[in-house]
């Protein structure tokens, strides 16, 4: 039996993403998906969002922010794809 493989996203979001219920909208979306991680704001006035599981399903939770409300506050999105580490055994946000 093939497992499939595993991949972390980290997206950082810049535009008007803090102070504006940003982290609490994500975290409500994380039950519908297979996918654990943490969001975070960033000194920087971005906002941080790690995802750890399949491809596609982080994929889907990614297109499913944009879609939820905050695309319009989203200036910019950057994604950076790598290996799953395994970090985490829910979803969070980091204070």
């Amino acid at each position: 039996m093939k497992f499939p493989k595993c991949c972390r996203a980290r997206v950082i979001y810049s535009g008007r993403v803090q102070g504006v219920g940003f982290r609490y909208t994500i975290k409500s979306l994380a039950p519908g998906f297979e996918a654990t991680g943490t969001v975070r704001n960033l000194d920087s006035g971005q906002v941080e969002l790690i995802l750890e599981g399949e491809k596609e399903e982080l994929e889907a939770f990614v297109e499913a922010v944009r879609d939820s409300g905050l695309g319009p506050m989203i200036r910019d999105e950057d994604c950076e794809w790598t290996d799953a580490v395994g970090d985490f055994k829910g979803f969070e946000i980091i204070r």
